[in-house]
């Protein structure tokens, strides 16, 4: 299945507005993050595991167990957005 990723704020600007990944069915935002966190730099600095970030799937918030489905968009921001 196909997924649309978008990066919000710092991570927007370390890795570019938008990406998409080829995933296998029945994964979860949390193995979006492990998969770009395993290409190396710059997404295992800017998505690292001790870093808090916000996810949102379809726009809508969500935790990273949410499951993802073809054709999802799914959004990473840091927790604090905005002027």
């Amino acid at each position: 299945m196909k997924v649309r990723l978008r990066f919000f704020a710092s991570l927007r600007e370390a890795l570019g507005p938008q990406d998409q990944l080829e995933l296998p069915e029945g994964s979860r935002v949390a193995d979006v993050r492990d998969q770009l966190i395993a290409r190396g730099a710059p997404f295992d600095s800017s998505l690292a595991r001790h870093k808090a970030l916000r996810a949102a799937l379809n726009q809508t918030l969500c935790d990273e167990s949410a499951v993802l489905a073809d054709g999802d968009e799914l959004a990473f921001f840091p927790p604090v957005t905005g002027g």
